[in-house]
């Protein structure tokens, strides 16, 4: 989408209006927590509400958020959102709900303040209204609640909507009509991959071999248009990759890179390309020394679409690596796998490219199921995980994980999702991913 050059909030409506288009999607049962800087939005945070619990259960929760929201080096306030239900009945009393979160309240404030980002405002938004839980004015905050059609109607939500954004479903929500069902095996194609995984069975070792995989992944990316899905709005009821007509790949060149991700080595190696470029792949995958002696055999490599002149070329793409290198590896060094995958190298990632691999990987994860399709899941969660879209990323491991149970990348990064570790971009202004490509204020 276009992105505005600055986002203007101008009350508290917008305020709430940004927030199912900075997730992705309208969120419940949940805390939202946004960084300020001065006048200026800065981070914001999607965490579940806890599930009842005693004091040190809201101290512990408290600290955390506050530990997240460390991240935001220039922070210096908080605004807090509670999305739940529960919160006035028709004649303004309190409900049960509401009454239980000012002790979590307070313990936010506390926690917040402490680590010099002190609560500036707080609302709740349930189903049909929503207040600030501070305002005690009925003419302004009459109750049980302004209605939530103002937050759907506000000036901002529908700026937002004009330029494209879109609010969807809940990760991991069942797309309409397709209520968790495995997308249909394309037939052309997994025969193409059943082929290649046979051929490339005895060149994994093989630099040759490497290099014309990631020629093929360079070339299919090239077929992929950066804006032909929102991030993070991939729809889980995509149909198989287009054949010929469509513009999509051909079933052959779709098959092989099902099977190259069969290999791991060679599936790492696409995701630093993808984030760092062409020659971080090719020095980490020698750093790892997993080539060894060719042995003459021919490389496996089906033709090839014609590609365009772009940055996602290898030898501009290796361009880009030497500048992140010289800002944050050394003069010499080129990233290693281990600091790309966490998001500490490069400077700031190939957002573009990540966001073509995204839909690439998603349409190879819609023509059939087992490790490939495993593999393809594991990336998009990686690439959300990367933005800082945690539960975002937990629904794609989770898809990955019933594709092919104990699917060790999906594992791993499952766990870091889990624990709430950030990706090193995520934690940096300069290099995080911007949905609107611009500051809010």
């Amino acid at each position: 989408m276009t992105a505005p050059e600055h986002l203007t909030i101008s009350g508290p409506e917008d305020i709430l209006g940004y927030i199912p288009h900075s997730l992705g999607y309208w969120p419940s049962e949940s805390l939202v927590a946004m960084t300020m800087q001065g006048k200026r939005l800065g981070a914001t945070l999607r965490v579940d509400l806890p599930a009842g619990g005693g004091r040190r259960s809201r101290e512990a929760f408290a600290r955390t958020v506050a530990e997240y929201l460390l991240a935001d080096k220039d922070a210096d306030g908080t605004l807090l959102v509670f999305f739940a239900d529960g919160g006035f009945d028709d004649d303004g009393r309190e409900g049960g709900a509401a009454s239980s979160l000012r002790p979590l309240l307070a313990d936010l404030e506390c926690a917040l303040g402490l680590a010099g980002m002190p609560v500036r405002d707080a609302w709740r938004v349930g189903a049909e209204y929503w207040r600030n839980v501070y305002c005690t004015d009925s003419g302004c905050c009459p109750l049980p609640g302004r209605p939530v059609t103002e937050i759907r109607d506000s000036r901002l939500n529908a700026e937002m909507v004009y330029l494209g954004s879109s609010v969807g479903a809940p990760p991991g929500a069942a797309s309409p009509g397709n209520a968790d069902t495995p997308a249909a095996d394309d037939a052309d194609v997994m025969a193409a991959e059943r082929r290649w995984d046979m051929a490339l069975a005895g060149k994994r070792t093989h630099r040759a071999q490497f290099d014309a995989v990631l020629d093929a992944w360079a070339a299919a990316l090239q077929t992929v248009s950066p804006d032909a899905i929102p991030e993070g709005a991939v729809p889980l009821d995509s149909g198989p990759l287009a054949t010929g007509e469509g513009g999509g790949l051909e079933p052959e060149l779709a098959g092989f890179l099902r099977a190259s991700l069969r290999v791991p080595a060679w599936r790492d190696a696409v995701l630093v390309m993808a984030a760092a470029g062409r020659a971080a792949a090719a020095a980490g995958a020698e750093a790892f020394g997993i080539f060894s002696a060719g042995t003459g055999q021919a490389v496996s490599c089906p033709p090839l679409p014609e590609v365009r002149l772009s940055p996602l070329l290898p030898e501009q793409s290796d361009d880009s690596v030497g500048d992140a290198a010289a800002s944050g590896c050394g003069p010499d060094a080129l990233p290693g796998y281990g600091e790309v995958l966490l998001g500490l190298s490069p400077r700031v990632p190939d957002w573009d490219t990540l966001k073509r691999l995204e839909r690439l990987m998603h349409d190879l994860s819609s023509c059939g199921g087992g490790e490939a399709q495993a593999a393809a899941l594991t990336a998009t969660g990686w690439i959300e995980w990367c933005r800082g879209r945690g539960s975002f990323a937990d629904a794609s491991l989770t898809r990955a994980l019933e594709a092919s149970p104990g699917y060790r990348l999906a594992e791993l990064l499952s766990e870091v999702v889990r624990r709430g570790t950030l990706c090193g971009w995520a934690g940096r202004r300069e290099a995080a991913w911007q949905k609107f490509g611009s500051d809010a204020a």
